[in-house]
């Protein structure tokens, strides 16, 4: 038996979603004639409440497209210390467009206007960096699969909009967010200016993202998607797949988030302290082996070698992340070993 919880980004098409890739009618999408594409488009766009979607290859991509879109070489965005664009996307906003970025410090994520409010600077001129973007993720990777506060955004919008300022969702785990909350797709999308989902976490694709905004706004990152190199041909077969997750893997999501529920309480009694369980709103369970006197990596080592497959976050902290390849039966292997682990301590590597 094995457990792969290192991410949610492992999920591999099945045979139904191949299917549809291989009748998908295609054209060549870098002159818009890829009909696949353009209905993927037009779907989750309309699902988030905008005019106007764009396909992309990767989440990474999406975002920085986003980002490039609001702020011009030489301003800035700002967005919580733990956000993906800032941590995980290498730098990418600097180096590709000349953006510079400013960060506040958030409990796992969780988004709060007034942090936002608190760093923003405009209609200073030639004296300080202005602010021209708020970025926000939903759900929040590196928190743990936070769930963002409709509330707090919609307070952002509007202390945005008096700025001048606009705002980006990186909405890769929308999907969890949507599918936890009850919340519609579009009740989060139309608070941002543009809006990036992804295709290949959650929802089982084998590549892609989309991000929406205006058709104003979509025609423009076009062209820059060419200029990023992300220019694709028949890519109407990775579209396919795409339509395929949003017609049968979006409701599924309460099925991880039962899942990963489920891992966390059996953890949690095992050892307390080792999960705080009113962080659980997800897909994700964020452990504190530290606790239990192991260090991430050596917890992560010792899991493996009994066919669990998790992630250190950090030096005491290992991530697991639940989906669709992960099913009950995994998920009682999963338990029993990462509960074994916690309360034998790091003596049980010794004996593994």
């Amino acid at each position: 038996m094995r457990a792969d919880l290192l991410s949610d980004t492992v999920t591999r098409p099945g045979v139904a979603m191949r299917e549809a890739m291989a009748t998908a009618v295609v054209g060549d999408d870098v002159f818009g004639e890829d009909p696949t594409v353009r209905e993927l488009e037009d779907r989750v766009a309309g699902l988030l409440g905008h005019e106007a979607g764009l396909f992309t290859p990767t989440g990474s991509m999406a975002n920085q497209l986003g980002v490039r879109l609001h702020v011009k070489p030489g301003e800035e965005l700002v967005g919580d210390s733990l956000a993906h664009v800032l941590r995980a996307e290498l730098g990418a906003a600097a180096i590709l467009s000349g953006i510079s970025s400013r960060t506040w410090v958030s409990q796992r994520g969780r988004f709060r206007a007034d942090d936002a409010a608190s760093l923003m600077i405009t209609g200073v001129g030639p004296y300080q960096v202005c602010t021209a973007l708020v970025i926000v993720e939903n759900t929040h990777n590196f928190g743990g699969g936070t769930i963002q506060p409709l509330e707090e955004i919609q307070r952002a919008r509007q202390l945005t909009r008096e700025r001048g300022v606009a705002m980006h969702l990186d909405g890769a785990r929308l999907w969890n967010a949507h599918v936890a909350t009850g919340v519609p797709l579009d009740a989060y999308g139309r608070e941002f200016d543009t809006v990036s989902v992804c295709l290949s976490k959650g929802l089982g694709a084998p590549v892609g993202s989309v991000l929406v905004g205006s058709r104003e706004a979509m025609a423009e990152a076009r062209v820059w998607r060419k200029r990023f190199g992300g220019g694709m041909r028949q890519a109407g077969i990775l579209a396919a797949a795409g339509l395929w997750a949003l017609d049968h893997h979006i409701d599924r999501l309460s099925l991880d988030h039962g899942r990963a529920r489920r891992a966390a309480e059996a953890m949690a009694a095992a050892v307390p302290g080792s999960v705080d369980l009113s962080t659980v709103e997800t897909n994700i369970v964020i452990v504190d082996v530290a606790v239990a006197g192991w260090s991430g990596a050596d917890f992560v080592a010792a899991a493996l070698a009994r066919g669990v497959r998790t992630y250190a976050v950090g030096p005491g902290a290992v991530r697991l992340v639940w989906h669709l390849e992960v099913d009950d039966d995994a998920t009682d292997h999963a338990v029993e070993v990462l509960t074994a682990l916690l309360a034998e301590g790091p003596a049980a590597s010794v004996s593994a």
